[in-house]
């Protein structure tokens, strides 16, 4: 049995265990990527922002990420073991351990983050191997609620994208938000009436689009794609590493956080699938969470997770394949040792990644809603506990300067929409008590 109780969902256009034609295949496994290549890179890039560093390590940063996040993608698909859920499950950085991880560079330094990003992934480790006997910590109600945080949470990022970007100086123009039009017309447009690959392919035919137009308006800039070196090698501990309990303890608990984001991504990618994760795939989903993790720390790379982003686009084509989520962790593994590829990538103006995004963004909503609403009974309870969990976590999210009289180090992760509604939701199914299941 899995964690969760009553298998349904629509039955998937392509199976976790099928193997699609190549010719379809590697398209199929290039729109995961682009679903998740801004995601991927973004959390570097504040970080190393925020904590001031230089270019070339800036650089260092984006590479290792993309080949860790590959070699993550790789092993879920593909088991080594224990490690790994046999699932078709895109890993990338985490958004959730940045306010973490920027409070300990600038108070530690880098070699003591890295440090406690390997320290701390054995919680989740733990975690994975212990979750016969932790299913009440994590039942459909949690998953769902922390689903349906991931999605309206990055609905604004998808929105900002769409946009132009947070701080564009074109921020709202017509030229940004046609170009996002676009994508997510010519999206939406193949997904409801398209036949055959170019449904299951819509995502990125929409960008595909979106990016012809914005080349031939003059919206796309090629030069860091000819300076970017043609071939780098990840070397282990470049920045060093240092181990300290305050960071180690800090992180520990984002980890607590990003097995209940793994658990409700799992989740979602298997109802997409028309089934419920078994135990044994929940186990090595989150094993090879923390391990790949703590491996990436070891080669200067922040940890990975799950990308909730991918979960929607295998919600919204129907295709579930893990060879083909095998396919993207193999291109990011190229962009990371290519940078010269991975520069090319990096030319997809905001908006064409904004305007094909925000249909994934609210799928994965959609595809909590459809946990909750299939798998949780709609007593006065959980009505509750949806309630307050959401208004909290949208409340965290969207209004931040509410926290400002707390501790920063508290109101850090408090900002953090996911883990303020999904502590609520942890910790209010364990106090609330049981009552009939009806409104």
């Amino acid at each position: 049995m899995g964690l969760m109780h009553a298998p349904s969902g629509p039955a998937p256009v392509i199976g976790i265990d099928e193997r699609p034609p190549f010719a379809q295949a590697v398209p199929l496994g290039l729109q995961h990527l682009v679903a998740m290549l801004l995601g991927n890179i973004t959390p570097p890039l504040i970080i190393a922002g925020g904590l001031g560093l230089e270019a070339h390590s800036t650089a260092f940063l984006l590479q290792i990420a993309l080949v860790m996040a590959g070699l993550a993608t790789l092993v879920q698909a593909y088991p080594l073991g224990p490690v790994g859920g046999r699932i078709p499950i895109v890993m990338g950085t985490s958004f959730a351990f940045v306010g973490g991880i920027l409070l300990i560079g600038k108070s530690h330094g880098l070699a003591a983050v890295f440090g406690a990003c390997l320290a701390a992934a054995i919680v989740e480790v733990v975690l994975g191997f212990s979750i016969d006997s932790l299913k009440r910590l994590f039942p459909p109600l949690v998953n769902s609620i922390v689903v349906m945080l991931i999605g309206l949470t990055l609905i604004p990022i998808g929105v900002d994208y769409a946009a132009g970007g947070v701080g564009a100086a074109d921020y709202g123009s017509l030229i940004n938000l046609g170009l996002a039009a676009l994508a997510f017309t010519v999206t939406l447009a193949l997904h409801q009436f398209g036949r055959g690959f170019l449904r299951y392919a819509s995502v990125l035919c929409g960008v595909v689009a979106s990016y012809g137009a914005a080349i031939g308006l003059g919206r796309v800039d090629f030069s860091t794609v000819r300076e970017a070196a043609w071939f780098a090698l990840p070397r282990p501990l470049p920045m060093g590493i240092e181990f300290h309990w305050g960071p180690i303890l800090i992180l520990a608990f984002v980890y607590v956080i990003s097995t209940m984001e793994t658990i409700g991504d799992i989740s979602g990618t298997l109802l997409a699938a028309g089934r419920e994760p078994t135990n044994r795939e929940l186990k090595g989903g989150l094993v090879a969470d923390g391990v790949m993790s703590g491996f990436a720390a070891l080669f200067g790379a922040f940890p990975n997770t799950s990308y909730s982003q991918n979960v929607g686009l295998v919600n919204f084509t129907g295709v579930a394949s893990r060879h083909i989520t095998a396919i993207a962790g193999l291109f990011l593994v190229v962009l990371g040792v290519v940078p010269k590829v991975s520069a090319l990538f990096a030319t997809l103006p905001a908006p064409v990644i904004g305007g094909g995004g925000l249909i994934m963004f609210a799928m994965i909503f959609a595809s909590g809603a459809a946990i909750f609403h299939q798998r949780v009974s709609p007593s006065r309870r959980n009505l509750v506990i949806l309630a307050v969990s959401i208004g909290l976590g949208l409340g965290a999210e969207l209004r931040p300067q509410a926290l400002q009289s707390l501790p920063e180090g508290v109101a850090g992760f408090l900002r953090a929409g996911l883990v303020t509604g999904g502590l609520a939701a942890l910790l209010l199914n364990l106090i609330l008590p049981q009552d009939d299941p009806s409104p």
